[in-house]
């Protein structure tokens, strides 16, 4: 059986007004080019949206994971964008994602965030895409717990006897380079102790531990890790396959309903709560201080390697119901009362993560001014 994939790979490549939105010809062509690749039958279908200064493409196809292809089709677009678009426009940070001149077959490593999924289509299969903007793909690791692991957050992994069986979780060491997989419940201490420092390891795939299906696939993507210095937010996405042996979509969606503080923010150097928006009424637009840092939730039903939506391939927005009024109306209190501590921590991220920032140029400056206090 041909299986199909899921390809979400995102891009800053320039703004309006600062760090605010896309313009709206960036989107267009983007459009265009994916409409190009899907009638020449390169692709199956696609969905491009928009959240904070971000720009990101949903594709499905079935030629794998790490297709040359895709990625070369996703990166020129970005390229296209940036160059027709972004910089004749002079808008801000055009560009900003694109860390090579040039294409070399695949974008990790290369600043687009990307989040893939290879998998058979079961009878039903529906698949919720999660885009965040300001923050950094360590906004995924107490989320995807949550969903995979937390009993308290999935009813589904106490009745449910697929789910029973618990989850392998694949955390990779941002640092390193290197992945171990560990299985709920058994190892679910090891894996927290792991998932706790977020600036060094994060989730990023997740498969149900009875047949190694495929479950969940999280961007890993460190900007300031592949260019040596701060260049701008991570940013990441999240593909998660839902019901009839994965968590309900009320459960996934769950996850979210208390938000908890993520790196990222101004400068992508402080924490603030992760908060649920919906796109469709433009919440999604960013403001206080960058942000706050928010999550938007797309819902589909995968069909013959199509995304199916609610009209065409439209997505349902999760977020748009009067239940997340109360997260936002919470994520605010959290942001207003993070910018009470100004620049001291925990307000700020922790100084190892600003050493790419103009922190070391500070301490260089102070070096010869440190002295041995007087006996």
């Amino acid at each position: 059986m041909v299986k199909t994939t899921i390809s979400v790979i995102k891009a800053d490549v320039g703004s309006i007004a600062g760090h605010t939105c896309p313009n709206v010809k960036m989107i267009e062509l983007a459009r265009e080019k994916l409409s190009e690749a899907r009638d020449s039958r390169m692709i199956k279908s696609f969905y491009v949206y928009s959240i904070g200064d971000d720009i990101g493409l949903v594709i499905t196809h079935d030629r794998g994971e790490d297709n040359p292809e895709i990625h070369g089709l996703a990166w020129n677009i970005f390229k296209e964008i940036t160059e027709k678009i972004s910089k004749p426009l002079k808008l801000y940070a055009a560009g900003q994602d694109l860390l090579k001149d040039a294409f070399s077959g695949n974008v990790k490593g290369m600043g687009p965030g990307v989040a893939e999924l290879e998998f058979e289509e079961r009878g039903s299969d529906p698949v919720i895409v999660f885009a965040a903007d300001k923050t950094s793909p360590a906004a995924w690791n107490l989320i995807l717990y949550r969903i995979f692991a937390d009993p308290s957050n999935t009813a589904g992994l106490v009745i449910d006897p697929v789910l029973h069986d618990g989850f392998i979780f694949e955390v990779m060491d941002l640092k390193e380079g290197k992945i171990v997989r560990l299985k709920t419940p058994e190892e679910t201490y090891d894996l927290l102790s792991l998932i706790g420092t977020i600036n060094r390891y994060v989730i990023s795939k997740i498969y149900r531990a009875r047949d190694n299906e495929p479950a969940a696939s999280a961007s890993t993507t460190r900007l300031s890790y592949i260019a040596g210095k701060y260049v701008g937010k991570d940013d990441p996405v999240l593909i998660v396959r839902a019901q009839s042996g994965f968590p309900a979509v009320g459960e996934i969606l769950s996850a979210f309903a208390i938000p908890h503080l993520v790196p990222g923010w101004m400068r992508g150097s402080h924490y603030g709560p992760l908060m649920p928006v919906s796109f469709k009424k433009k919440h999604n637009i960013i403001s206080y201080f960058d942000g706050p840092p928010r999550v938007i939730a797309m819902g589909w039903q995968v069909s013959n390697g199509a995304l199916v939506g609610v009209e065409d391939n439209e997505p349902v927005d999760l977020f748009d119901d009067p239940v997340w009024d109360y997260s936002r109306e919470l994520a605010t209190k959290i942001a207003f009362y993070m910018r009470t501590m100004g620049e001291i921590m925990p307000a700020r991220i922790e100084s190892e993560e600003l050493e790419y920032t103009s922190l070391p140029k500070v301490l260089e400056k102070l070096k010869e001014r440190f002295l041995a206090p007087e006996k």
